[in-house]
């Protein structure tokens, strides 16, 4: 057949058979998307191109992924894919009416595409209309649509079922999770026993461990105990599940969600979150009076008054007029319903040369080696939301006739810039109840998520994250013998509490509180905030002093006793983060936070917090364990095992959607279900490769049995683990030290030494600074060609830990401050000191900083001062 050109429009159009017989070769690769299949019309894997940037986007019409222009031909040669839907939106001014005016509105007929109109373009004055064609490589043919007559009825269907498809990010749309959720079955008839159980408003921790976070409070009885873990090694023990087990007492709560708009309520017999319709009654009965905590201080509803006016226009730098700023570390994040959280966040992470080297620095090697589906790759988004930010492309300033437009018109609206970091998003919250949610987050918590992602996904030989990690010394001394125990353990924040005591401006205060009390009484407006003012010095004096240790158990005594603790730095980091704990509860339950002003320095010297290690004349504890108490074999080996599901870096919950993936090739389910499984959940692609490696093997296609954590000893009081070939620790256990930083001979070594007790393993590594070698050379050997991360080494060249020790004298570059009275509700707003001045990033506002509100920032980015 002749190849003609193939024309847009109904200018020239080939016959309905030449059409039929220019698709045959690509028909068994084009797919009609199916329910469940995720279809990315909207934004590029690769890149934030779109139909609305000017080379459009194109969607391929077997993977339904969407890449902008200049990462298609990548695309197709990675996978031979060659026929493409291509999604265009122009956007035009109107013409105007006989009146000089715009022509009256109307229906637009020809939108199609399921876009956002962009907010910046006034819609008076713009139409928009959408456009899609088929391309086919290598040659770039294209076939205008519609042109249902011509083309084959699989790929007419093909294209209809992909232009009507939803958003792959339906779920993460504001209110969508809220509404989600179903009232519980339980809810109307639940029974709670009068035991006298009263919850205090902080200070909880898991009745069965030692836990004091994901902690869920049973409605039937009281008892707080942890939640299950999460795929990223967060969570708890599962305790909480246990005790449903036990006594099946089917609704719990989780604290520190309970706001005056409900809480996250759990099912355990239904296995899911439900609603609770009598939250507050139930609540009641331990004593939280929910309905209490919907009223302010001054008595008024929060959705009466805007609290605590002064912080949002401090903080946001209201009333100045504020210099907008574009290009290259200059791009604005859209928010997409209570993620300002995490935009602050990544501005700060992009701002430092590491991330940028990591992430963006690799970007072709990283996108060249992503895997099939690289909106599922944790790298392949970093490194597309750092060249995003990075770039300058999403960052450019107006043309002189529309920067004269709007001054003219005093709009001060963002033009066409920014990006939308809903894939990202979707990505890195995807399994996290917290985060996959449209609720507002606690910065500092998602920080610790994004590095512990890092630390699962390294790039290469560098670990940026390593920037962020030191060591602490923790000295705890038994109060009665006076001996002490020193150990060590990783961080990546530094927490400084509030000394409100120290406040310099008591007085003010005093009367300050006087005034506003008789301001209510009188029901008059309120006097003008007074903020306490707190030294620096003092937070850090706080810091430093000891802390009284619970349920100390002192081995001298081998007996409960009192015990203090000190915390000092083992090593200081390249970049210090400081967190201020201003968050609270009061003792009526209302969520609180401390607005106060505190004098962070620019330069800070913490060299004399460095540790010093066991002093001359200092008397060690005892190495010497707690008694167990073991009430029978079967709790023992749950307990452990829950412990192990916590902490393994292959989640137990495996991704069925790689399963089914697999499934549909024609492997069989269960032989699909071992390849996820044992690849780490990873994706198909790896899964894939497994199966390749496997097939042959007696046992492929039998049932997943999940490998047993250990045995319990006879005695009942013997560590529990698992045993590998040869006597070797397992594969599991070994993998979770390695990526806690460790080394893996060390890894193995420890485990060895605690008979692969993987919680006295951590403990035996901080106290044998000094491990004998392994004198195998054929294990070495063989332990770096298991070990993909082998080649990660610490920088020191000592076992341990990876950390960039240095001198203690940091400069200030950044913080991130928060705006309304809790972490579940406000606002976020980064500032970061670039090219020698202060700028402020409040989402997709970009803007050089006038007065940056140092005081009253909630997490601090510190880079060390070279010596």
């Amino acid at each position: 057949m002749q190849r003609a050109a193939l024309f847009r429009g109904g200018d020239a159009q080939m016959a309905a058979g030449d059409l039929g017989e220019l698709l045959v070769p690509y028909m068994p690769t084009i797919r009609v998307p199916k329910s469940g299949d995720r279809v990315y019309k909207t934004e590029c894997a690769f890149s934030y191109d779109s139909p609305d940037s000017e080379g459009g986007l194109y969607v391929c019409l077997n993977t339904f992924l969407g890449f902008g222009r200049e990462h298609i031909e990548r695309h197709y040669r990675k996978t031979g894919q060659s026929v493409y839907l291509h999604l265009k939106r122009h956007v035009r001014q109107k013409v105007p009416g006989a009146s000089g005016g715009a022509l009256p509105k109307r229906r637009n007929a020809k939108l199609f595409l399921d876009l956002e109109t962009s907010s910046d373009l006034n819609s008076d004055d713009f139409e928009y209309e959408d456009e899609a064609k088929l391309i086919i490589f290598p040659d770039h043919y294209e076939i205008s649509l519609p042109n249902i007559e011509e083309l084959p009825a699989l790929v007419t269907i093909a294209c209809d079922a992909l232009l009507s498809a939803k958003s792959p990010y339906r779920k993460q749309e504001p209110d969508s999770w809220e509404e989600e959720l179903q009232a519980s079955k339980h809810a109307k008839t639940l029974v709670q026993l009068d035991n006298g159980v009263r919850i205090p408003p902080s200070g909880w921790k898991c009745s069965k461990c030692d836990l004091r976070e994901n902690l869920w409070l049973n409605l039937t009885d009281g008892s707080v105990l942890c939640g299950k873990w999460f795929f990223d090694g967060s969570g708890g023990n599962g305790h909480a599940m246990e005790h449903y087990k036990e006594t099946g007492y089917p609704l719990a709560v989780k604290l520190g969600t309970i706001t005056p708009d409900g809480a996250d309520v759990y099912s355990f017999d239904e296995e899911e979150p439900v609603l609770d319709p009598h939250i507050a009654k139930h609540l009641a009965h331990f004593g939280i009076d929910m309905l209490q905590m919907q009223v302010t201080e001054n008595g008024l509803r929060d959705n009466d008054i805007k609290p605590r006016v002064s912080e949002w226009e401090v903080i946001q730098e209201a009333g100045v007029k504020l210099k907008p700023m574009y290009g290259p570390g200059y791009t604005g994040m859209k928010n997409l319903g209570n993620s300002c959280y995490l935009n602050a966040v990544m501005q700060a992470i992009f701002s430092i040369p590491e991330f940028q080297r990591a992430y963006v620095g690799n970007l072709p090697r990283i996108f060249d080696y992503s895997p099939l589906d690289p909106t599922q790759d944790f790298n392949t988004q970093m490194a597309k939301l750092g060249h995003g930010l990075l770039s300058g492309q999403y960052s450019k300033p107006p043309m002189k006739s529309e920067l004269i437009e709007q001054v003219m018109k005093e709009e001060h609206k963002p033009q066409h810039n920014g990006i939308s970091p809903r894939m990202f998003k979707a990505f890195i919250s995807k399994g996290h109840p917290e985060f996959s949610s449209n609720r507002q987050q606690d910065a500092q918590e998602f920080f610790l998520h994004l590095i512990n992602l890092v630390e699962r996904n390294p790039v290469g030989s560098e670990n940026p994250s390593d920037v962020f990690r030191f060591l602490v010394e923790e000295r705890t001394q038994c109060c009665q013998s006076r001996k002490v125990r020193y150990t060590e353990r990783v961080d990546y924040i530094m927490q400084l509490p509030v000394a409100m005591e120290a406040a310099t401006n008591k007085d003010e205060l005093i009367a300050y509180e006087l005034k506003r009390r008789e301001a209510e009484a009188a029901r008059r407006p309120l006097p003008e905030l007074v903020r306490a003012k707190i030294p620096f010095s003092a937070c850090l004096q706080a810091f430093s002093e000891p802390s009284n240790v619970e349920d100390f158990w002192s081995s001298a005594l081998q007996a409960k006793s009192a015990g203090v603790k000190t915390s000092r730095f083992a090593s200081f980091p390249e970049y210090l983060v400081v967190q201020i704990k201003k968050f609270t509860f009061g003792l009526d339950w209302i969520p609180k936070k401390l607005d106060v002003s505190i004098d962070m320095p620019d330069f800070l010297d913490i060299s004399h917090l460095r540790a010093r290690g066991l002093q001359p004349g200092e008397e060690e504890l005892p190495d010497i364990a707690p008694p167990i108490v073991i009430p029978d074999d079967s709790k023992v080996d749950e307990t452990r095992l829950s412990y192990f599901r916590r902490s393994f870096l292959v989640a137990l919950d495996i991704d069925e959607s790689s399963v089914m993936q697999l499934a549909e090739m024609g492997f069989p389910l269960e032989a699909c279900r071992k390849a996820v499984y044992y690849t780490g959940n990873l994706g198909a692609e790896v899964a894939f490769n497994w199966i390749i490696a496997h097939m042959e093997e007696p046992d492929f296609a039998e049932p997943l049995v999940i490998p047993a954590f250990g045995e319990v000893a006879s005695s009942g009081a013997a560590a529990l683990g698992a045993v590998g070939l040869d006597n070797q620790p397992p594969e599991e256990m070994v993998a979770i030290i390695i990526s806690m930083g460790f080394q893996r001979n060390l890894a193995i070594q420890a485990l060895k030494a605690t008979n692969n007790n993987l919680e006295r393993a951590l403990e035996w590594i901080f106290s044998h600074p000094d491990p004998e070698e392994e004198a195998d050379p054929a294990l070495d050997t063989m332990d770096m060609e298991n070990n993909a991360n082998a080649n990660i080494l610490a920088e020191t060249g000592s076992e341990g830990p990876r950390i960039r020790d240095g001198p203690g004298r940091y400069e200030l570059f950044g913080f991130i401050s928060h705006m309304g009275t809790s972490t579940m509700s406000g606002h976020y707003v980064c500032h970061l000191r670039k090219e020698g001045r202060w700028v402020i990033y409040n989402d997709l506002r970009v803007c050089a900083s006038e007065r940056p509100p140092k005081d009253l920032g909630y997490i601090y980015f510190y880079h060390r001062i070279p010596s």
